[in-house]
């Protein structure tokens, strides 16, 4: 089963807020709106408009407020998409050409700019101060976190802290915070407000760690780019840090990224073959669980509601996910 269909009854709203976001990215310079447009149309999963929409409905919904919301926060996910692909020179997305590679790094850097600043100005439709400060403060640290990736590159020496406070900022934080507008803009209590805030958190967290192994275990054609991708452009993530504890697969990581622009892809079969010897994939499969578990444990106490169920089944279902 596909997660969309544990939600499959938020598609009327999830049209509506899909046809706001085009409606937000046009533009009067036409290479600004073409870019924009086709980065809209390659799709993607809409997680975090799903996690607006479910904690929105936890409390007085109002589907205005809910849109904004989600649009803006979709945007911001997009923009940073577009400044990912331009850093780490990515020709692919989902399968599909780039901006960057379409229309070089400048426009790609522009576009990426644009596509932010209407999250912002999108945002102050909604009347809420508490809303407005949480996401700027979210975004600050977003920001940090793409600037400790960078630094992190092809650093074999980090620690399991590093990955964890550098997946937080990469993608938990936008997640949470789906989750604790979606229940702001409509009135749900600050203690559950704050409940749901840490219950995407740790769903956040989870994603991202299976994300990291799916890297490595999935298929091209299942990934829309190469196996061991994040690897190759020098992204330590969970997998590789729990298998370079094994000596040799140490030495060999670090022999074949001697030269990064040399690494060739028999080099890169080659690793993935041996990290799927050690206990790596397992062992993240673990960690990835125990988010799950403390993601359901802050849910207990959330009022019964369809909306409540379904936050559950996608923490189940992610659980289970192995493509």
């Amino acid at each position: 089963m596909k997660l969309s269909k544990t939600y499959g009854y938020l598609n009327k709203e999830l049209d509506i807020i899909e046809y706001a976001l085009g409606n937000a990215i046009q533009a009067d310079h036409d290479v600004l709106r073409e870019a924009s447009t086709q980065l809209l149309q390659a799709g993607g999963k809409r997680i975090r408009p799903v996690f607006v929409l479910l904690c929105g409905q936890l409390g007085n919904f109002n589907i205005d407020r809910i849109k904004t919301v989600a649009v803006s926060l979709e945007l911001i996910h997009m923009a940073s998409l577009v400044h990912d692909d331009v850093i780490d020179d990515a020709e692919l997305r989902r399968g599909k050409p780039t901006i960057k590679q379409l229309y070089g790094n400048r426009v790609a850097m522009y576009t990426g700019d644009y596509i932010l600043a209407r999250a912002l100005e999108n945002i102050t439709l909604l009347p809420k101060p508490t809303a407005h400060r949480v996401l700027s403060k979210t975004m600050v640290q977003v920001a940090t976190g793409e600037i400790e990736q960078i630094k992190d590159k092809f650093n074999w020496d980090q620690n399991l802290r590093n990955y964890l406070r550098r997946i937080k900022r990469k993608t938990a934080l936008l997640i949470a915070t789906s989750c604790k507008l979606g229940a702001i803009a409509t009135d749900v209590s600050e203690e559950n407000a704050e409940k749901l805030y840490r219950y995407g958190y740790y769903i956040g967290m989870s994603y991202q760690i299976i994300d990291d192994i799916l890297d490595f275990t999935a298929s091209e054609n299942e990934l829309g780019k190469p196996a061991g991708n994040d690897l190759l452009q020098g992204n330590i993530t969970l997998p590789v840090l729990i298998a370079m504890k094994d000596k040799e697969f140490n030495n060999l990581v670090r022999e074949t990224f001697e030269d990064p622009e040399r690494v060739s892809k028999a080099q890169m079969a080659n690793l993935l073959t041996e990290m799927k010897k050690t206990n790596a994939i397992t062992e993240s499969y673990k960690i990835s669980d125990h988010y799950l578990k403390k993601a359901l444990n802050e849910l207990e106490t959330i009022p019964n509601h369809k909306a409540k169920q379904t936050l559950q089944s996608i923490a189940k279902y992610i659980g289970k996910r192995r493509s």
